[in-house]
């Protein structure tokens, strides 16, 4: 198995990661931790998805430390297109000049090819030491969407985000220039309206149809959509429109080819916004988890402050601590009583009884 250069989060910091002949965690010049993933210790897997060609597993490194948790993910790459060859471009010839015949698996009349391993190509991330947060992000468990009142952004999500959130110390350390630097693709200095556009650590910086950007806002203490009003448009209209600019300077693709969203909730309280090309289906893009730029930018010209008033969806894992302090308020995850009795009943005929749609009423169905 060949395998890429990926990240490491550590200490709220980033780093390069090459999982090729590094050693362990005892050396760090110039901001770079090295690893050596041959002494994680594996404890769980926490999600296969297969859909993605993913593996997500849990563990630690117990020669730093037999406390810290670490989460390790293994992610086939998406193909490059210009690694087929085509009759105007005789350059991409990776994936059709190998010899496949040793490897070819015939059931007639289709066959099945095994290509050599130096196509395998894998991404490595670590996100080293793992916070619950963390672990909770890359568990497959059960998922729960909040319809988040003003009233109950104020009372619950607020104090929530106010005594748990993150170290903003990383995002600080990109803005100001400390970490980083190298991988900028674009920065506006604006106090105000500017900000700095960089590789999102899930784009492996090489494949063009995978691509995702980040953008992060200079302008600090803008933790998320509920804080925008009418005066951060500029600042919006600026992203836009200078992001853009960048994106077909820097990689050839269009504004009519990108997608601009916002996350609610973000998986950082700082204003950032994500980018990447229509034709990817990157993770987060789903409806009830991403707000369009330009959505946003043309709520904000019809109300100032639609995001203070907007009752706002969102999606929280179960083990989430802010799902328990919403669980304290209302009714999220207990199915009415009648419902749980139904499927408790045995079925003398079938062992598998469904509950059909017409056994719920509307009356069942209670609006918090």
């Amino acid at each position: 198995m060949k395998t890429t250069a990926g990240v490491i989060i550590e200490a709220d910091k980033v780093a390069d990661l090459e999982t090729k002949g590094v050693g362990t965690l005892t050396k760090q010049t110039d901001g770079v931790v090295k690893y050596n993933l041959a002494n994680f210790h594996l404890q769980r897997i926490l999600n296969n998805n297969t859909r993605n060609k993913s593996i997500t597993l849990l563990g630690c490194f117990p020669e730093q430390s037999d406390t810290d948790k670490a989460v390790v993910i293994f992610e086939k790459q998406a193909f490059r297109e210009s690694e087929v060859a085509t009759e105007s471009d005789k350059s991409g010839k990776q994936l059709l000049e190998k010899n496949y015949e040793d490897n070819v698996k015939e059931t007639s009349p289709i066959y099945q090819c095994v290509p050599p391993v130096e196509l395998s190509v894998v991404k490595t991330t670590v996100v080293y030491p793992a916070s619950q947060k963390h672990i909770e992000k890359y568990t497959v468990c059960q998922k729960y969407i909040i319809s988040e009142t003003p009233e109950l952004y104020e009372e619950i999500t607020l104090p929530y985000i106010s005594t748990s959130q993150h170290s903003l110390e990383w995002v600080y350390n990109i803005l100001d220039h400390k970490q980083e630097v190298e991988r900028i693709v674009y920065e506006d200095p604006d106090p105000e309206t500017g900000f700095i556009l960089l590789p999102d650590l899930k784009w492996d910086g090489r494949t063009l149809e995978t691509l995702y950007l980040l953008v992060i806002t200079h302008k600090r203490g803008i933790k998320s959509l509920r804080d925008l009003n009418a005066h951060h448009l500029p600042l919006l209209r600026n992203v836009r429109s200078r992001a853009a600019e960048a994106i077909e300077k820097r990689y050839g693709l269009l504004s009519a080819q990108l997608r601009m969203y916002l996350h609610y909730q973000p998986s950082f309280y700082h204003l950032h916004i994500h980018i990447n090309p229509i034709r990817n289906d990157a993770p987060g893009i789903w409806c009830e988890k991403s707000h369009m730029l330009d959505t946003v930018i043309n709520n904000l010209e019809l109300i100032e402050n639609y995001y203070q008033k907007a009752t706002l969806p969102f999606v929280l894992h179960e083990g989430n601590e802010l799902l328990e302090q919403y669980e304290l308020k209302m009714s999220i995850r207990r199915a009415p009583k009648h419902l749980a009795e139904k499927y408790n009943e045995k079925d003398e005929t079938s062992s598998s009884k469904k509950l059909k749609l017409d056994d719920i009423t509307t009356s069942e169905v209670v609006s918090k």
